[in-house]
């Protein structure tokens, strides 16, 4: 009876724990972005809010609108649903698709990746840019306080979100990502980021981060970096564990380009 009751009431915690998200579409140009959004805790109309936008890896790519919350989940509503109240939304990208526009090519079980060959976003990017403006454009988030982050594909997309809307991100955290290194210098505005890799990464090679930290701070913008040694790709178990993630994230607000 006892074990029985026990169950319940872990069923029951699972539940609550997990209720805040609920699933949401946005269409344009007659293409449909699945999201999942969380309002923070005695969400009040009318009141502004900081956005976080978080973008899940390739393994998450299946549309059910519900599997990109396979690793963070527990993050995104410790932290951001009373602690640190905020707005966030968690797009799916689509099976064929990509957040990024990187060249990927697997051969014999060996994945290459490489970045700046094409301009173009992606549709899922495209229309994940739409519907980060129309939140905007709506009296529910404050514009100063808008965040961004993501794991390995989810990586590359924060890299490009923060290029592709200069004077949009206070401050960002791509994980175990990469990027093109010439757009962000040019880009970024002033968002601050923070990166972070596993030194032993056998997906996304670790090389990609450490160049864009050494070569953004030498370009004189704010980057923080944190490699975890012995670390293979899913370093995001130690990123979700990170106390100082998001203080960092949340002490920073935009400056538009009229302030600076």
């Amino acid at each position: 009876m006892k074990a029985t009751l026990l169950s319940l009431l872990l069923s029951l915690y699972s539940i609550v724990s997990f209720a805040q998200f609920e699933p949401a579409d946005y269409m344009i140009n007659g293409y449909t972005l699945p999201y999942q959004v969380m309002f923070p805790e005695n969400y009040e109309e009318g009141k502004r809010y900081p956005l976080v936008i978080f973008l899940h890896g390739a393994g998450e790519k299946v549309n059910d609108n519900e599997k990109q919350l396979t690793h963070g989940k527990d993050f995104l509503i410790n932290n951001f649903y009373s602690a640190y109240p905020a707005i966030v939304i968690a797009p799916q990208c689509p099976t064929d698709s990509y957040w990024s526009n990187v060249e990927r090519h697997t051969l014999k079980g060996k994945m290459k990746l490489a970045f700046g060959f094409s301009d173009k976003p992606t549709l899922p990017m495209e229309t994940l840019i739409y519907l980060i403006n129309d939140y905007l454009n709506s009296n529910m988030v404050d514009p100063e306080r808008v965040y961004a982050g993501g794991l390995s594909m989810g990586g590359m997309g924060t890299f490009e979100l923060v290029w592709r809307m200069p004077y949009t991100f206070a401050a960002a955290f791509p994980i175990c990502g990469g990027g093109d290194i010439m757009k962000l210098i040019q880009g970024t505005g002033n968002t601050a980021l923070w990166i972070f890799h596993g030194a032993e990464d056998s997906v996304v090679p670790v090389q990609f981060s450490r160049l864009i930290e050494m070569t953004m701070n030498d370009a004189g913008y704010k980057v923080k970096y944190t490699e975890y040694p012995g670390v293979n790709h899913n370093s995001w178990d130690n990123v979700f564990q990170e106390k100082e993630l998001v203080p960092w994230l949340f002490s920073h607000k935009i400056h538009k380009e009229s302030e600076l």
